[in-house]
């Protein structure tokens, strides 16, 4: 039995800033829903989704979770986010490949990074 990831679920506190933050940087979009404390994202370009689920008073934001977006052009998806309000720290460079690391507004650690697309 072949088995894939099909979503990662984040807990957050404020769920149409972040759902917010992922559509507007990376052009994710909402599935239909009728559930105020869940909302699911999806990518045109595949992959697993990102469900956002609404944080209990106890559970802690920003968890060590970290997600990653396979981008080609580091440099210039890095600019032209940061001219969106998308700060990323320093572009790295390993083993053949680039990736630069920032967090969602719900402190989320996310990445982009050219492993295995270049």
């Amino acid at each position: 039995m072949a088995l894939s990831i099909v979503r990662v679920i984040l807990y957050v506190r404020d769920i149409a800033r972040v759902a917010d933050f992922y559509q507007r940087h990376f052009e994710m979009r909402a599935l239909p829903t009728n559930k105020n404390d869940w909302l699911e994202l999806v990518s045109d370009g595949g992959g697993c989704t990102i469900a956002l689920h609404q944080a209990s008073v106890a559970q802690k934001s920003g968890a060590a979770v970290k997600i990653v977006f396979g981008v080609v052009d580091i440099r210039g998806f890095k600019k032209k986010q940061e001219e969106a309000g998308l700060k990323f720290g320093a572009i790295h460079e390993a083993d053949g490949f680039q990736f630069a690391n920032a967090k969602d507004p719900a402190g989320n650690s996310i990445q982009i990074s050219s492993r295995g697309l270049t």
